[in-house]
């Protein structure tokens, strides 16, 4: 099996998203590029070479890409090991509710509503940014949007009342009655790589530390801030999509800002 037919297999026989496609014929493909025959040998070596150059978490899912296509081909038997992640005690790069709220107000003040929608939607919804793209006007009506995977499985994203008629009263002054929400100059779907390169340059416009904006930080925040306000990790589990409420536990935890923040207010002694 080629690289081409590992794709080809993956489209048809899985239900993974498309930049997880692309990321395992990646990683197939770079072992190629490296070595040009399969072999268990070869495997541990590019093993210490992911290890050498790439962090834990990259690390790991270029041998589950590997691992996958082991299996495809029935060679299970050279299949990598995962290398053990030490997993952090605090959440790491998540836009804070104060950035979040200062940066709606900037983007609205300056009046680029279309983006202000954007982290709106990215915030009070908690979607991927590949579920972003999906949202149409109808979908804003009807307050949700249903998304199934090839296995059949259901997530319902749900746009709160608050968001909803904000939008619908956008929409209403662009003339927009129907059809996708956020496209770009050229009338079809922005890609997820022109609304991250925009708001890095509205965080760096702004005075916000490009780090914590990336459109799969707004995401964190719904998380954080929905569990704070309340309590309901089962069903914070269900809006998210995740397989494992094990996957939801990490935001119980603190962020590092808060942890320092605890810490220098509690530590007196």
């Amino acid at each position: 099996m080629n690289v081409d037919e590992y794709e080809a297999y993956l489209r048809k026989n899985t239900d993974f998203a498309e930049n997880t496609i692309l990321s395992y014929v990646s990683a197939v493909r770079q072992y190629y590029g490296m070595y040009s025959v399969l072999g268990h040998r070869n495997l541990k070596m590019y093993k210490s070479f992911l290890i050498e150059n790439y962090k834990p978490k990259t690390v790991n899912l270029r041998l589950n890409a590997i691992n996958c296509y082991l299996e495809c081909i029935h060679k299970e038997r050279w299949k990598q090991p995962f290398i053990k992640i030490q997993q952090k005690p605090f959440l790491e790069n998540v836009i804070s509710e104060a950035d979040y709220s200062y940066f709606k107000t900037c983007l609205k003040n300056d009046g680029e509503l279309y983006w202000y929608f954007v982290i709106r939607f990215l915030a009070a919804t908690g979607a991927r940014i590949s579920e972003l793209v999906q949202i149409k006007v109808e979908h804003v009506r009807l307050g949700h949007l249903d998304l199934y995977s090839k296995g059949g499985k259901l997530r319902r994203i749900y746009i709160p009342r608050a968001l909803r008629d904000e939008a619908l009263a956008w929409f209403e002054g662009r003339g927009l009655s129907s059809g996708f929400i956020f496209l770009n100059r050229s009338g079809v779907r922005i890609t997820t790589r022109g609304i991250a390169g925009q708001l890095k340059k509205f965080a760096v416009r702004y005075g916000i530390d490009p780090k914590v904006v990336y459109p799969h930080s707004f995401r964190h925040r719904f998380a954080k801030s929905f569990l704070e306000r309340s309590g309901d990790i089962a069903f914070l589990a269900d809006l998210m999509g995740h397989e494992s409420i094990e996957t939801t536990r990490i935001y119980l935890r603190k962020t590092s800002t808060e942890q320092r923040e605890i810490v220098d207010n509690v530590i007196d002694w």
